[in-house]
């Protein structure tokens, strides 16, 4: 089950230092403003609730979304599962909230009360219950482990979890239990949200805000995780913290006298003089190399980024 090539860390590692630079900086602002917070969150919440549906063939969009969740409008045309998915998915969120915290030490009673969440009312008979007979994945390169020995594989996962035996970072933690517990499948329905809900459980204890994977990286989510299912985590790592370097962002975008200016790519290769173009800066974005973020198809990086970048590379040389 411990297929794990750690060879990317390398790499990743400037990556790594920039995010856990934001959480400092975060923790440092603390308590942040109620209003501003609480503002955020439901933002967050109702993105989160869109976009993991929508990895999952959910068809209602992010506006639709929020008049379910938050004014309890039925949406003509969709159908009656996807609100409940919408309202369960924010139902989940909200549990997960509750029992997140600094010492907060992961356990399968409350991997099984998110996934009862996410399918109440859709699959009463399924919800919060470990599978007890095969399944398969269509487009997946691999099969899921046999019944009788999900409940000691997902015992396993959780201690390697708790004991973290190879001292992996947060970031490196939750992106590995992210793909052993799809790897795992252990339900017959919801194992995505499900996942996508618990893994944000180990970045959120340790004062990260939630990684969320979004829908315009639908097949690169799962290229990422059939390539995790050899052993080779690079992919997923990257796109984990290019999710989490988002919601990083939006949180220190909003704190008083921060000094971020994040701008889309394409208005900063257009500045007069500016030295590189849009395809190379968006390359650098694409793999991880600066700070940036992406909304929709779009990504956001500052010019000083950019510059901070080149300066580093002319130094290594």
């Amino acid at each position: 089950m411990w297929n794990i090539d750690l060879t990317y860390r390398k790499e990743m590692q400037s990556t790594f230092e920039r995010l856990y630079e934001k959480q400092a900086v975060l923790n440092q602002s603390r308590p942040l403003p109620n209003i501003a917070l609480q503002k955020i969150k439901e933002t967050l919440s109702v993105e989160w609730t869109y976009n993991s549906n929508s990895i999952e063939g959910n068809t209602l969009s992010l506006r639709e979304t929020q008049m379910v969740i938050q004014e309890g409008i039925t949406v003509k045309g969709k159908s009656l599962r996807e609100h409940f998915e919408a309202k369960n998915h924010d139902k989940a969120v909200d549990y997960l909230y509750e029992i997140v915290s600094q010492d907060y030490v992961l356990r399968s009673i409350d991997i099984l009360s998110l996934h009862g969440l996410v399918l109440r009312t859709i699959e009463d008979d399924f919800a919060g219950r470990i599978r007890n007979a095969g399944v398969r994945i269509t487009g997946a390169n691999f099969v899921p482990p046999n019944a009788n020995k999900v409940s000691d594989l997902l015992d396993e996962l959780i201690a390697f979890v708790n004991e973290n035996p190879l001292g992996l970072n947060d970031i490196e933690l939750a992106t590995i239990f992210h793909h052993k517990l799809v790897w795992i499948h252990p339900f017959f329905d919801g194992n995505g949200r499900t996942v996508r809900l618990a893994m944000n459980l180990l970045l959120m204890r340790k004062g990260f805000p939630p990684a969320i994977i979004l829908k315009n990286d639908r097949k690169k989510y799962y290229d990422a995780l059939n390539q995790a299912n050899k052993g080779n985590y690079q992919k997923l790592t990257l796109l984990m913290s290019q999710s989490l370097e988002r919601t990083l962002n939006i949180y220190v975008t909003s704190l008083p006298d921060n000094d971020y200016n994040f701008q889309e790519i394409s208005n900063i290769v257009e500045e007069p003089n500016f030295p590189y173009g849009q395809e190379y800066v968006s390359l650098l974005a694409r793999q991880g190399k600066i700070d940036a973020y992406k909304e929709g198809r779009n990504w956001l990086t500052t010019k000083d980024a950019i510059e901070n970048y080149m300066t580093n590379r002319k130094r290594k040389r």
